[in-house]
């Protein structure tokens, strides 16, 4: 769809409907164009904009070009972007794919916040890019309802954009809620999923991919990983999303590899043998692509905690960068080849739950607890998650979460409530010590929701050691077919609302033809 300049007085509801339709949206406004060049020749912004790690008072703004350029962002909190902030000039260069972001600060708390990009040629700065605008809201510094989605697992298994089936319509439909931001629980790419321009379905029909080279191969070179997310943008409705909303991102296995760890051997289908190379070139790409805060303390860490007002503090792990090998996850004692989070995360994650004064602390982990996740599932050997598989104490893996579950009740930390995706169906899970094997933990809750666009399994088991009661689940059959398209319909979400007056907690788990399948309502429990 063409871009035309308009005149940008837009309400927040039209600003929403032209996102949805294009994914985009080209303004006017005050923001110069330093003079007249033909379209053809202007830098072309490729793949929107986006913003992410938004709190009350800063966000992280994103996009990219097609050519070496000088890039500024303005932002305002009016539609017609009277008297804009102006951000420091960025470059878009070869080194970072002609990809931009930048940390805007000093932002109004509880605002929508409207913002843009202009590109000028390096080479001559009379020839500029039409300006694409996108829209945030901050957080309050006071109350106020906070409403918000989460899934995770983005083109998997082979299914990839099918145009005749409207694309991934998966973002359309959480963009509906009109969400304060989106966390994504990783798998925001399959690096090592190839895509095919036309898979059988079982009824006959076909589902027809639009395909690219970096996507006809698993990812090696730095280009080809930064394909992936190339790859997912040329959707309309994520393009859509993103400039509406801002994203939570952690990566999980498949912005690398399938099951990824330092000790990862890699196949036949991978001239690169080097897993240390593989996921150095990944993380390059993930981190230019995606709008996530960097620290300099460690400028590629992933896990952050991201504050959203007086109801809600955001805690975003990353149980792959950190993790040991895939074995038996058996160990006696913690650390080594059976950490997951690594001691200073773990540290960190401590630190910071006790610090926080939100009502709700919602950890935001990539993969589940409990359900039984195999790294080899065909010959069930080696774990690629937490559980263990065997009943009774604490081992492997498990022993950092039975630290952290205890010093949580120790610590009177209150309103603890996990989120993931990961194993591609939705499920509720009560954790009640008074079921479980380890019991010095206060109960809480964990919620599955996802495949926003991948291939849908069957529910895993579940091991018994933290005591996880299973409240609801939708998932294929376990003995039936398996990997099942997005037209099969088993495609998910989550819905969090938290309530100002009460400071409730609702969770909804959605599919993506928007029905609301199952819903809790958490009462806040005081300190």
């Amino acid at each position: 769809m063409a871009l035309r300049l308009t005149e940008n007085r837009i309400s927040r509801r039209t600003f929403l409907r032209s996102s949805a339709a294009t994914g985009l949206l080209a303004v006017g406004g005050s923001l110069a164009l330093p003079g007249i060049s033909r379209a053809a020749d202007r830098p072309v912004v490729t793949h929107g904009v986006q913003s992410g790690d938004v709190t009350a008072n800063r966000a992280v703004l994103w996009s990219r070009t097609d050519r070496p350029s000088r890039a500024v962002f303005e932002w305002s909190t009016t539609e017609s972007f009277a008297n804009p902030t102006r951000l420091p000039t960025l470059t878009a260069l070869p080194d970072n794919d002609y990809a931009v972001k930048i940390l805007a600060e000093g932002l109004p708390s509880d605002q929508e916040i409207f913002y843009r990009v202009l590109f000028s040629d390096l080479a001559d700065p009379n020839v500029v890019a039409e300006p694409i605008t996108g829209h945030l809201r901050t957080a309050p510094a006071g109350l106020r309802d906070v409403s918000f989605v989460w899934s995770g697992d983005t083109v998997g298994q082979g299914w990839g954009i099918n145009p005749d089936a409207g694309g991934m319509k998966g973002y359309a439909t959480m963009l509906k809620h009109d969400p304060d931001f989106f966390i994504h629980s990783g798998d925001n790419v399959y690096s090592d999923g190839v895509i095919k321009a036309e898979v059988d379905l079982p009824d006959g029909t076909k589902w027809k991919n639009i395909t690219t080279p970096e996507k006809s191969k698993v990812a090696e070179t730095l280009d080809e990983f930064r394909g992936q997310y190339k790859y997912n943008f040329m959707d309309e409705n994520v393009r859509a999303m993103y400039a509406a909303v801002p994203v939570f991102t952690q990566w999980d296995d498949h912005e690398v590899t399938n099951n990824w760890s330092d000790s990862k051997v890699l196949g036949d289908a991978y001239t690169e043998k080097n897993i240390h190379v593989l996921s150095a070139r990944a993380a390059k790409a993930f981190h230019e692509w995606m709008p996530i805060a960097t620290t300099l303390a460690e400028p590629q860490r992933v896990y952050r905690k991201i504050a959203y007002g007086p109801l809600l503090d955001v805690f975003m792990l990353d149980m792959r960068t950190y993790r040991g090998p895939n074995g038996d996850n058996l160990e006696p004692v913690e650390g080594g080849v059976a950490a997951f989070l690594g001691a200073e995360q773990l540290a960190w994650l401590k630190r910071e739950l006790l610090a926080s004064k939100a009502t709700w602390k919602v950890i935001a982990a990539d993969m589940p607890l409990s359900i039984v996740v195999w790294d080899n599932a065909k010959d069930k050997k080696g774990f690629e998650a937490v559980s263990n598989n065997k009943e009774g104490k604490p081992l492997g893996r498990e022993l950092e979460f039975a630290d952290l579950l205890r010093f949580i009740k120790a610590a009177g930390i209150r309103n603890t409530v996990w989120l993931t995706a990961d194993v591609h169906y939705t499920a509720a899970h009560y954790y009640n010590p008074d079921k479980a094997a380890f019991q010095d933990f206060d109960p809480f809750w964990e919620f599955v929701s996802g495949p926003i666009h991948a291939g849908t399994f069957g529910p895993g088991d579940l091991d018994t050691t933290f005591g996880p009661e299973l409240k609801f689940v939708k998932a294929p059959p376990a003995d039936g077919p398996q990997n099942l398209p997005p037209s099969a319909g088993l495609q998910f979400f989550g819905h969090v609302k938290i309530a100002a007056d009460t400071r409730v907690m609702t969770v909804t788990l959605m599919d993506t033809a928007d029905a609301a399948l199952w819903s809790v309502d958490l009462e806040p429990k005081r300190a």
